[in-house]
Formats: C-alpha cells, sequence, structure tokens
C-alpha cells in the first residue's frame, strides 16, 4: 500500500465526487476509506430494501472513485476484519496506513457527528471536518436567519431561499406573482392506464450480491429485496431525474396531495433517495425543473411545488434538526405513550387507508409525503401513540429517511410534539380528508360517513377526542378556534358518541385486537 497522506473517510449518503472532504484529495497520496458497519446497520431495525440501496450505491460509489484513479480501501459488512462500527474501521485503517491526517465532511446526523469530533483524540491525529456543501445554506447560515425571528415560519424561509437562489424568480419578484402555489395542488387524482411508469434498473452483478448479503444477515427485517429496482450509480438516478421531469413534472403540482391504492407513485419524483445519498445534486434538480417551465414543458403549479420541496422544505428541515437536537427527539408536548400496534409491520388492520400505506411501505420502501403524514402521522398522533417509537418507525422503514430529515418531519410536523415550534396547528383531520383526497374509504370495512359507532370510521371519532384530551394544549392556538367553538355547539350526546366510540376504539387497540 501506498503512503498515505491524507485518510478521506466517506459515509454511505455521500456519494458524490463533489464532496468537500474530496476537494483537494490527491489521487497519488491519499486513501479512501468507505466502510459497510453492522452498527450504522443496526441502529434502526431498517427495511431490506433500505439497507441494499445504500450498501450497493456505496460499492458502486466505490468502482467510481477507483476509475477516477483513487485508492479505495472498501470493507464490506461480511468482511471477517470488519470492526462493526466507524470508529473500529478507522483504528483499523489508521493502524495499517498511519496516514498523517483524516478528512471527512460533517455527518448528517447528530449521533453520527459526535463520533467524529472523538476521532482526533481518540487516534491522535489531526482530524479535518469539512462543511456538506451539498446544501444550499450552512448550518450556521441558518441559525442566523432563525435567531433574526420570532417565529421561524417555513413560508418566509422559503422565499428568502428563492431570493437566495434566484430561482423562479423575476427579478426580486415570484415568478407569476405568487410565491406559492399550493392552493392549486390539492386535487384527488383517479387510476389512469396510461399514466407513464418510473423507470426500473435491474441489478447488476455488483448488487445481485448485495441482495443476497442482506437476506442473508437481515432476514427478519421488513421487505425483500425479491423486485429490487434502485437506481444505484450516478448515471441511472440522473436518468430517474431526467424521467420525472419529462413525463410526470407536467402533473405533479395538481395531484401531489392524492393518494391511490392502485398507484402509489403517482406523479412523484421518487428522487429524495438518490439526493439524500449524494447521487443527484438538489439544486441541479430544481434547475432542470425550472427550465422545463422556462422551455413550456411544465406548469408553474407543478414546478414551484416541486422546488418548494427542496429548497424551502427540505433545507428548513435541516436547520431545524441541527438548531433543536439533541433534545428535540424526545419532545413529547401531548405526553402520548401508546406503543406503536402490530399493524405497523404487518398492514394487518381493517383501517383501509393505513393498510394500504403500510402495505405499500413494506412492498416499496416507499409512501409519499401525505400518506406518511395525513394517514400514518395523523393516526398516530390521534390515537396517542409515542412520537418516539413513531420516529424510529419512519426512521427504519422508508429508504430515504435520515434522521436529518425525518426526525423533524415526525416530531415537529406529523406529530405536533414539539408544542407547535415547526407547525403553527397540528396535522390533524378526520376521515373526511382521507375520502376526498384518495379512494381508500371505497373499499374499507368502516363507513367513512358515519361519525361514531362501531362501524365508523376510526379517524372520526378520534380526531374530536385528540382534540378534547388535549384541550390544556391546544385551546389557546388561534388557528384552532373555529373547532373548539365548533365543539361547544354540539349537544352532550354527540360528544358522548364521540369520546365513547374513541374510548373503545383504543382500548381495542391495547388490547391487541384486530381494528
Amino acid at each position: 500500500m501506498r503512503k498515505v497522506r491524507n485518510l478521506i473517510f466517506i459515509l454511505g449518503d455521500q456519494l458524490t465526487l463533489s464532496l468537500s472532504s474530496l476537494e483537494d484529495a490527491d489521487p497519488e497520496q491519499d486513501l479512501i476509506l468507505m466502510c459497510e458497519v453492522m452498527q450504522e446497520a443496526t441502529y434502526a431495525h431498517h427495511h431490506k430494501l433500505k439497507i441494499a440501496l445504500i450498501f450497493s450505491a456505496m460499492r458502486h460509489f466505490a468502482i467510481e472513485l477507483r476509475e477516477k484513479g483513487f485508492q479505495v480501501r472498501y470493507v464490506a459488512l461480511d468482511d471477517p476484519d470488519n470492526a462493526g462500527s466507524f470508529t473500529g474501521e478507522l483504528a483499523r485503517t489508521v493502524a495499517a496506513t498511519s496516514p498523517k491526517r483524516i478528512i471527512a465532511t460533517e455527518a448528517c446526523e447528530w449521533r453520527v457527528l459526535e463520533m467524529m469530533e472523538s476521532w482526533q483524540s481518540a487516534f491522535g491525529l489531526p482530524v479535518e471536518i469539512r462543511a456538506d456543501t451539498r446544501f444550499l445554506l450552512s448550518k450556521q447560515a441558518f441559525q442566523t436567519w432563525a435567531q433574526s425571528r420570532r417565529s421561524l415560519t417555513m413560508e418566509y424561509f422559503y422565499r428568502d431561499m428563492r431570493r437566495r437562489t434566484g430561482l423562479l424568480m423575476n427579478g426580486r419578484d415570484p415568478e407569476g406573482g405568487r410565491w406559492n402555489f399550493d392552493a392549486d395542488n390539492r386535487k384527488p387524482a383517479k387510476p389512469d392506464l396510461f399514466r407513464p411508469t418510473h423507470p426500473r434498473f435491474p441489478p447488476d452483478t455488483v448488487t445481485a450480491d448485495v441482495l443476497a448479503l442482506v437476506e442473508s444477515i437481515f432476514a427478519h427485517n421488513m421487505g425483500s429485496t425479491a423486485r429490487f429496482s434502485f437506481a444505484v450509480t450516478r448515471a441511472d438516478a440522473q436518468k430517474a431525474a431526467d424521467a420525472f421531469v419529462r413525463d410526470f413534472l407536467p402533473d405533479f403540482g395538481e395531484t401531489q396531495d392524492a393518494m391511490l391504492k392502485e398507484e402509489p407513485f403517482l406523479n412523484h419524483s421518487l428522487l429524495s433517495f438518490y439526493i439524500n445519498i449524494g447521487l443527484l445534486d438538489p439544486f441541479e434538480i430544481c434547475r432542470m425543473a425550472e427550465r422545463a417551465y422556462l422551455e413550456g414543458r411544465a406548469p408553474l403549479n407543478s414546478v414551484e411545488g416541486f422546488i418548494r420541496q427542496i429548497i424551502g422544505w427540505r433545507e428548513y428541515i435541516r436547520g431545524i434538526y441541527w438548531l433543536k437536537m439533541p433534545g428535540y427527539k424526545k419532545s413529547n408536548i401531548f405526553n402520548a405513550k401508546r406503543p406503536l400496534p402490530d399493524f405497523f409491520w404487518t398492514g394487518d388492520t381493517d383501517m383501509a387507508c393505513v393498510a394500504s400505506v403500510i402495505t405499500q411501505t413494506i412492498t416499496h420502501a416507499y409512501a409519499h409525503h401525505i400518506q406518511r403524514l395525513m394517514v400514518v402521522g395523523n393516526f398516530s398522533m390521534l390515537a396517542g401513540l409515542d412520537p418516539y417509537a413513531l420516529h424510529k418507525w419512519y426512521l427504519a422503514v422508508y429508504a430515504d429517511a435520515f434522521e436529518w430529515v425525518e426526525l423533524p418531519n415526525v416530531i415537529g410536523m406529523s406529530q405536533f410534539a414539539d408544542g407547535g415550534f415547526m407547525s403553527s396547528k397540528p396535522y390533524a383531520a378526520s376521515g373526511a380528508y382521507i375520502a376526498r383526497m384518495s379512494n381508500y374509504c371505497d373499499s374499507c370495512r368502516y363507513d367513512v360517513s358515519k361519525k361514531s359507532g362501531k362501524d365508523a370510521c376510526p379517524f372520526n371519532a378520534l380526531y374530536w377526542d385528540f382534540i378534547i384530551r388535549n384541550a390544556n394544549s391546544l385551546s389557546k392556538n388561534r388557528r384552532l378556534t373555529q373547532t373548539f367553538a365548533a365543539w361547544d355547539r354540539m349537544s352532550p350526546e354527540k360528544k358522548q358518541a364521540y369520546r365513547g366510540s374513541a374510548s373503545l376504539f383504543l382500548q381495542r387497540l391495547d388490547d391487541g385486537e384486530r381494528v
């Protein structure tokens, strides 16, 4: 092995040649370390498809680096000498190569960054941890923005990001005269046999080896790798991006909140997997979408909605994560402690909406944002499930879930467990919302038109039960004034019917009965 100047450590979600730790890398003097370790593969009970995606993409990126002339030390999970952790593998490599310095791009996760910050004292070597320049706004810049605000409203952050990037801007004004076209993007969808299909990428020999490894070692984890079709190279991820802009972006806007049992993907991009592990550059994807609008290939409401998800929500969520961690993960304003029901791992429930989304999650390691928020998340909040346990579930089962992006979405947005730090009111809804935005209710044992009773949609009674049992926390929320006024106008009999139906449902849930 050649004499090593810098030992460059690359994580499994940092798979890009533009990574800050590679900026001044010298193939002749530097060594790149990449490793699959059991500590990371098991700290959450990850979906098989998630593990397979990351490991296969890592192995392909190592090949790409070698083709660029870099020396790469790659440690596979089943290597008999694998130390099982990042720190352990660094120790082995330092002992074998005696580098002068360790360089890494900062981890996106608090737990791993803490680990990185311990390496200098652990190894007695200089350790340079560089900023992650894949994001448009640094952690420090977000903190500065946050300190200048009385409330951290995402919409105003998004407007600042539009100005900062110039995306969809006409001078200092937003393209089309409005910042946000969300009101145009809330239409239901109908099954469409002629809807284009998202590209699939058959496993090559490298991926096939990973799939066999995952099925062997993680046999009891959720899902199956039998239909694995993720892109695992930069070239294939770009093909997926091209297909989205060409085939799905034009109709993405209107139906981005819609849910169909038969079509789990609809017009969604399915690009978050690749953006979050580094195969795609988020700003370039936004530029692609903007070009589609400017060239008349996609309408403004679709393009604005898509760009907002990336430069608005994605960047905002990352900022909130680093602003509030590590304590944020334990936020629980409602003191919700109910454990997750068994059907979160099986989909075995009579609630057609929940069953459909969880079954889809088991099959694809994917559900789109409204399914995660307004079906699984909504049910969990209404039923009083433990928000930290729910966070661990989301982190495990979705292939695009990394703690920095998943945790604030679950704790703050989905569960309102932070008491309104992120969201101005809970995303709570009765069955009427799900009936309006989906076709789940058509095949459900429960009747969404019934408000209470054993055959009524559970969301209906649970909604009011959630509002009233948490009145001490919610009654002063100005956005819920009409909700509490509506409750006050109800007859005592109707109130009792709602609370009684909710109580019976939750008791059955606690008793492990099928619901």
